[in-house]
């Protein structure tokens, strides 16, 4: 029996390859705009430095095992826990604040659906040792870019925005105890997803009081403006505290601060969005198509602890995440993607007579950064070259030992003008 490729990943021909690139071309010219700088991270890490991350359940959706040195190790799942190491490891050598990005394959032991393979290519930009909201809007501000790059507008998606500090004072403001903060924040997490029924059966089984909880987090949750959310804190703490005034001061200024960019259209504040508990630390946010269609098309937010975690100073750090799977099938459903129909600039068609002379040509111009292309084969036929010739801008004709330029359009009228010249003058 043939041997099929294993579910869950890709296999890429020229024309998958070219959608790829040209998706990882618009993303790396735009983070060069934004004065980002690229690295890359190994593939193969250490399994603890991720269930160090997400807890030791996460090593059931990885590609783990153990080497032949006895090591515990896992294909990357993610970018964040390699970068945030490779930073702490070096945080006293390096000029800070850092910008960084890269583009990394990944891989997820999960099952295969829609929009999520088991083998993806995620772009991730991080900005390090920068705690200011300032750097939490460049990274907005950078993913709306990115997807703009590509045609999309604010009519194809929107910028979800929620804030996990905010989340924290709320609970404990309402007596959650803080060891139940994280299971509370991951039942808020699926709550989109659930039946309402479902929560409060969660929240029962954590002794809490269900019914009234869950009026206020869903109040909360459908607050859509920093002063009808600050209007709802009040009537339900009186008097607010400092370090409440000061977070919702600063979640005016990242707005204001998005808003002087021109993105205001884009953004919705939506404290539905909590994402990752044990990650985040700060402002998060959701990249979702407006028309609902898919999964979510990026995600990111502050990440202040997790350097820290792995046993180096702590750091601040914010960053976002776009994956290709979905962006790419986006761009194919919006007709976005280009067209893959490579075109040489030169295409050449030779005699016996002139081999010598149209071989020595074509690798000069390859030499000096010109495709060339021209028939295998040893067959001379004018006519079978001239068919393949179609796919060049330009055509050198070599007969008897002189070179002829031809335009493609005269190729098709199959009308072939003699314009003798220096080839590399037309190109």
């Amino acid at each position: 029996m043939p041997i099929e490729i294993l579910p869950g990943f890709r296999e890429f021909y020229p024309e998958n390859c070219f959608e790829r690139n040209f998706i990882f071309e618009k993303m790396r010219q735009v983070c060069r705009n934004f004065c980002f700088s690229e690295y890359d991270s190994p593939i193969l890490e250490s399994l603890e430095l991720f269930t160090e991350k997400s807890g030791e359940e996460i090593a059931a959706q990885l590609f783990n095992f153990m080497d032949r040195g006895g090591r515990a190790v896992a294909l990357r799942p993610e970018t964040t826990p390699s970068v945030a190491r490779m930073i702490g490891s070096k945080i006293h050598a390096l000029k800070r604040p850092l910008k960084w990005f890269s583009i990394e394959e990944n891989f997820r032991y999960e099952r295969p659906q829609k929009g999520r393979l088991r083998s993806f290519y995620q772009l991730n930009v991080d900005i390090f040792d920068e705690s200011s909201i300032h750097a939490d809007g460049e990274i907005i501000a950078l993913a709306v870019a990115i997807l703009q790059a590509f045609g999309l507008t604010a009519d194809d998606f929107h910028i979800r925005l929620s804030d996990r500090n905010l989340w924290t004072l709320l609970l404990r403001g309402l007596g959650v105890p803080e060891n139940l903060m994280g299971n509370v924040l991951s039942i808020v997490d699926k709550m989109e997803r659930e039946f309402r029924d479902e929560s409060i059966k969660k929240l029962n089984a954590l002794q809490l009081d269900s019914i009234r909880l869950l009026e206020n987090i869903e109040t909360f949750q459908d607050m859509r403006n920093v002063n009808d959310l600050e209007n709802f804190l009040q009537t339900i703490f009186k008097d607010l505290n400092d370090e409440m005034i000061l977070r919702l001061d600063q979640l005016r200024s990242l707005l204001a601060r998005l808003e002087y960019f021109g993105l205001a259209s884009f953004m919705t504040l939506d404290l539905g969005i909590v994402r990752g508990l044990a990650y985040y630390t700060g402002f998060v946010f959701e990249i979702f198509e407006r028309s609902g269609k898919s999964r979510a098309l990026a995600g990111g937010g502050r990440y202040d602890d997790l350097i820290e975690k792995f046993g180096y100073p702590r750091t601040a750090a914010v960053g976002l995440a776009i994956g290709d799977v979905t962006l790419g099938n986006m761009l194919m459903d919006r007709q976005l993607m280009p067209a893959f129909d490579p075109i040489a600039d030169l295409f050449i068609v030779f005699d016996p007579q002139s081999e010598a002379l149209a071989m020595g040509d074509a690798y000069d111009l390859r030499r000096r950064g010109f495709s060339v292309n021209y028939v295998l084969k040893s067959d001379f036929s004018r006519d079978k070259q001239f068919k393949q010739a179609i796919k060049a801008r330009w055509v050198a004709q070599y007969i008897d030992g002189r070179e002829d330029i031809i335009l493609r359009d005269a190729i098709q009228r199959k009308d072939y003008p003699v314009h003798h010249s220096e080839i590399v003058s037309h190109l």
